[in-house]
């Protein structure tokens, strides 16, 4: 599994100021962030992965989105026009992020999984604001600033809200991009 030293190590090596921040209590999931930290929800982010099912199987996609409003499957399907997502299973989350569940960070998520992440947060966040987001591990959380964390992150910016209209360009098969 990977965790705070892996996270360090690897910001260390971009060259990326950042802070691994010791809790005062541990984590149950990336929600508790901001009560635990005492610092605004709209600056803590968190991962969710969803098990998405169409006609080639079933593949795993994660949405980067702030605690508390991780996207519904339904929108998450709407979005990739695709007849069932779901979340995904501890076990899936585990396994395709190599993360403990609940607590996945952005960060060193595997090339091969689809990372899409909700545009409303870059439109949002100040490029120079904090956020926050887990490690993998239940004592620790991640502080950087966003512009980092978003030049980071290899993935898709998406309006989560938004409904594809017929016709339109479609992520029904998402490929990862930077």
């Amino acid at each position: 599994m990977k965790d705070a030293l892996a996270i360090h190590r690897w910001l260390l090596a971009h060259q990326i100021h950042h802070e691994i921040v010791r809790l005062p209590r541990p984590l149950t999931c990336a929600d508790e962030l901001p009560e635990v930290l005492g610092v605004a929800p709209e600056t803590c982010l968190c991962v969710s992965l969803f098990e998405v099912t169409a006609r080639a199987g079933t593949q795993a996609v994660a949405v980067v989105s702030t605690v508390g409003r991780s996207p519904a499957p339904a929108a998450v399907a709407s979005l990739l026009r695709t007849p069932r997502v779901r979340p995904a299973s501890s076990f899936t989350v585990n396994s395709a992020t190599d993360y403990a569940d609940g607590l996945v960070c952005p960060l060193l998520l595997p090339d091969e999984l689809t990372v899409l992440v909700d545009q409303r947060l870059r439109d949002r966040l100040d490029p120079d604001e904090v956020v926050h987001t887990a490690t993998g591990e239940r004592r620790t959380a991640l502080r950087l600033r966003a512009i980092h964390l978003f030049d980071l992150v290899a993935a898709k910016a998406v309006d989560i809200r938004t409904i594809p209209r017929r016709g339109a360009a479609s992520l029904a098969s998402p490929m990862r991009t930077a």
